[in-house]
């Protein structure tokens, strides 16, 4: 039987290795193509595009680990079925409760791969997420610096310049600003250079015109300068850090300094307490999932048809189990006391679980398998 264990246990990581390739390449897709779309449209390298996508991996494979673990379990558990192994080790005289025992050990492989997401990755790597958005909000290179391109960095503003050279110097520059009311100005310069002081980036322009437009007289006047500087900061839309949210706060922070946790984010005692519980509800419900699957599949008789319903039904019942997750979700933010709530979908799930090995172990079901083992058989001597 410790082989046969090791049998299962081998069949359910490979094919959960496999769904959660599958799985975690599909989330990812969906979310490489939205930061693509707005990370390049704001003139950033590929390099910052990849860097962004490797720090909301960890997420993503959080997200989607349970689901792996669910469709491995019932899979396995189907072919285990189809190829007739459950039925030799059942007629052996093995309970559906000890069948379990290796789906369990694979659902704890599985939790515990998902708590180390959620209590160090996930928060880690959002932290780095936010500096480094913050970083790049107010990168002048990626946002003013493309050549042969008109942009428009805000409202009423044009920018061109017609090359960039190596060493950081602009040729041929067009700046527009119709940002005042009453008037329009154009500064045109042979060669620009982007500088920097404690107040922020600067456009130092070269051998130029700045061309002053009433717009209320229509009266053009016109200045030839040697240099002039031009505050560029006011056209970098600069993100600060702004609160610390809870996300990104340690799980021992959360537990431990609640009411800090809640007043740097801007939140509640109760849903600071509902994100720090959810990161060890998350893994359990990795657990859960796996044992769904197989209970679900293990409870029902042999059928011609397929397993087809069964696994509808187990589809169903995490489909409960995240109705009891949304449910209890506004009561703990509401109130902190409310904290094991939190916890309610696994105890809920456990219970299936609890019902439907106790079922497949009753002695009505063990009429039922002895049925449809000789119902099998007699199909296979047909």
């Amino acid at each position: 039987m410790q082989r046969f264990d090791r049998y299962v246990l081998s069949q359910l990581m490979v094919l959960f290795g496999f769904f959660a390739l599958v799985l975690v390449a599909v989330y990812w897709v969906n979310r490489a193509v939205l930061l693509f779309d707005r990370l390049i449209a704001d003139g950033h390298s590929a390099g910052i595009f990849l860097e962004f996508t490797a720090l909301s991996l960890p997420q993503v494979v959080a997200l989607v680990l349970p689901m792996a673990a669910f469709a491995a379990a019932v899979y396995v558990t189907n072919r285990l079925s189809n190829e007739s192994e459950l039925t030799v080790v059942q007629a052996s005289g093995l309970s559906p409760w000890r069948l379990a025992r290796p789906v369990a050990v694979f659902g704890v492989l599985v939790m515990l791969m998902t708590a180390v997401l959620t209590h160090a990755l996930i928060p880690a790597a959002r932290e780095q997420l936010r500096l480094r958005e913050a970083e790049i909000s107010g990168s002048v290179s990626a946002r003013l610096l493309r050549e042969g391109t008109f942009l428009h960095p805000t409202r009423g503003v044009t920018l061109y310049m017609r090359e960039i050279s190596p060493e950081g110097e602009l040729s041929d520059v067009l700046l527009t600003d119709r940002r005042d009311a009453g008037r329009e100005i154009t500064y045109t310069a042979e060669r620009a250079y982007v500088v920097r002081d404690d107040a922020g980036p600067k456009l130092l322009m070269v051998a130029g015109m700045a061309q002053t437009l009433n717009t209320e007289t229509r009266r053009l006047s016109t200045t030839n300068f040697t240099d002039l500087t031009y505050d560029v900061s006011g056209l970098v839309e600069q993100q600060t850090s702004g609160r610390r949210r809870i996300e990104y706060v340690s799980t021992w922070e959360l537990l431990t300094q609640p009411e800090r946790a809640a007043e740097l984010g801007g939140k509640t005692v109760g849903e600071v307490m509902e994100e720090a519980h959810t990161r060890f509800q998350q893994p359990i419900l990795a657990l859960v999932a796996a044992l769904v699957g197989f209970a679900a599949l293990n409870s029902g008789t042999f059928s011609r048809f397929g397993v087809g319903r069964r696994i509808v039904g187990a589809i169903m019942l995490l489909v409960i189990i995240k109705l009891v997750e949304s449910a209890v979700t506004d009561p703990v933010r509401t109130n902190a006391r409310l904290w094991p709530l939190v916890y309610l979908p696994s105890v809920v799930g456990f219970g299936m679980v609890a019902m439907l090995l106790a079922r497949a172990s009753s002695p009505f079901g063990g009429a039922r398998r002895r049925a449809a083992r000789a119902d099998r058989a007699a199909g296979a001597s047909a």
